[in-house]
């Protein structure tokens, strides 16, 4: 059976926005898990091979076998800065990798109608993986600042970082400072749909998560003795190197990565509905297809 053609270049409503974005992952889904994991694959593997190794390093950097003196391990704590390290550049490049396979993913697909081109996508990933650096860096930064001030500038700050990435990737010709600032101009175009759609996929996120840290909680309950009442210190300090809890985290982490696509592709759609809004490329486009079929 032909999967369904979901075109992005178009004006949409609330529920559309929900609908293209479930229904283009739901179409796509077997060839856009594979080509993530193919390009992002590997720095996904080291992310999550370093949080597990962070988690079994980072209970020996207090040693609370004596209750009333706890003492520092120097070696643990020289161990786990490096895990540390390992484990925040790992994560930066997964998120990067990912996030452009992705767009790029989209926008082969929005190009040629339906068809993708892996290694097309997989040769843009890498030639801009240091303009998503420095656009993440930004977005960071742009977040950091609006947290500062108060919570309206975060709400605010939200959408325009949510479409940055999509604004660099379907405008080439744009530089990273310009898609910086072009993702405030086209948010203002529609901004309370964009919002509104993601402050329902964010509470779809935190539920679907809280749902699958559910086993890590009644776990950490009960290996910890908070269910019957008998906290043991040594339980608190190798509780942390435990392999299940281990193998629980690396879980929930890896199925909350998984979950930031979503956010990603409605990202995509969002950016194409807010520059139809304002551009009509589109539509334009549309219009001269049927004029040519007419001739």
């Amino acid at each position: 059976m032909n999967k369904s053609y979901i075109e992005f270049r178009k004006q949409r409503d609330f529920s559309s926005i929900l609908s293209d974005t479930f229904g283009f992952i739901r179409n796509e889904f077997k060839p856009f898990i594979k080509t993530i994991f193919n390009i992002a694959g590997p720095a996904i593997v080291i992310f999550m091979l370093s949080l597990a190794a962070y988690n079994y390093v980072a209970g020996d950097i207090l040693n609370f076998t004596s209750f009333n003196e706890p003492s520092l391990n120097s070696t643990s704590i020289v161990v786990t800065i490096v895990t540390v390290i390992i484990y925040f550049i790992s994560a930066i490049a997964a998120y990067i990798l990912t996030a452009a396979t992705v767009l790029f993913y989209i926008k082969s697909y929005v190009d040629n109608k339906g068809i993708i081109d892996p290694s097309e996508i997989k040769s843009s990933v890498y030639k801009s993986f240091w303009s998503f650096f420095g656009l993440s860096f930004l977005k960071g930064i742009t977040l950091m600042i609006a947290t500062m001030l108060c919570v309206l500038p975060v709400f605010y700050a939200m959408i325009p970082m949510a479409i940055v990435f999509s604004v660099y990737v379907f405008e080439p010709k744009r530089s990273t400072s310009d898609a910086f600032n072009q993702s405030f101009t086209l948010a203002n175009a529609d901004f309370w749909t964009a919002f509104g759609v993601f402050i329902v996929l964010g509470i779809i996120y935190y539920i679907l998560a809280m749902v699958f840290s559910i086993p890590s909680v009644i776990y950490a309950l009960i290996s910890t003795g908070i269910f019957s009442g008998e906290i043991d210190p040594a339980n608190l300090n190798t509780f942390s190197a435990d392999p299940v809890v281990i193998v629980l985290n690396v879980f929930n982490t890896f199925f909350q990565f998984l979950l930031n696509i979503i956010l990603m592709v409605a990202g995509a759609v969002i950016y194409f509905h807010l520059h139809e809004k304002v551009n009509f490329t589109g539509t334009y486009d549309r219009i001269s297809e049927i004029g040519k079929s007419e001739d």
